[in-house]
């Protein structure tokens, strides 16, 4: 019998399946600096000295982090282009707060992976990932204009707020109150924007 897996289905596995490659990497580094250090092989992570957010991070954490930074930047760069290419003054001023919101979040998210004392690389791409746009996508964005420019980019950025939703599962048993805070507030905040581009949709169609 041949069983078939869906697109969303595939990528949810993909992200098990790297979730926990980053556990078990993570166990075999600390490790090695309960090898070299004796008791204090964890002391990054559990020293309270580090700021509130110390010694919560779980390998779950770390990955999504490392996974939304990038997915983040992309929104930020499409949003970019649809301030220098639409008219429409509802989607700019969409757009605006997208780049705004985001580009901050990211700055955030790359200080608790240097709190956690984890690298920002995670070691392979978003492509196919979280409704990532593709290259095809993205060509097709710089090449439209007009009304089929602003469809394009609510359809393409719709997708990509709704893997972000989706990615946010990772955090939803996060012992970090304030990754957990964020998770919840991406959750909120990409969810009406979700709903105001489906309605936006449907006046400029």
């Amino acid at each position: 019998m041949q069983i078939t897996i869906d697109k969303k289905t595939g990528v949810f596995l993909a992200i098990i399946a790297l979730l926990l490659a980053t556990i078990a990497s993570l166990a075999i580094n600390r490790g090695d600096r309960g090898d070299h250090n004796g008791s204090q092989g964890m002391g990054h992570h559990n020293d309270s000295s580090h700021g509130k957010a110390s010694g919560n991070y779980t390998g779950a954490d770390i990955m999504f982090l490392q996974m939304m930074i990038p997915h983040h930047q992309q929104a930020v760069d499409i949003s970019d282009l649809a301030i220098s290419k639409s008219k429409d003054a509802e989607l700019l001023a969409l757009a605006k707060k997208i780049r705004a919101d985001q580009a901050a979040e990211i700055v955030q998210m790359k200080a608790w992976l240097k709190d956690a004392g984890a690298s920002e690389d995670m070691g392979h791409s978003m492509d196919g990932m979280g409704g990532m746009l593709n290259d095809a996508e993205l060509s097709a964005l710089k090449i439209e204009s007009g009304s089929k420019f602003d469809i394009l980019w609510l359809k393409g950025m719709t997708g990509h707020h709704d893997g972000a939703i989706h990615m946010t599962q990772m955090i939803e048993d996060a012992q970090n109150a304030d990754i957990k805070a964020f998770g919840v507030k991406v959750i909120a905040d990409q969810s009406a924007q979700i709903a105001q581009m489906k309605e936006m949709l449907n006046r400029i169609k």
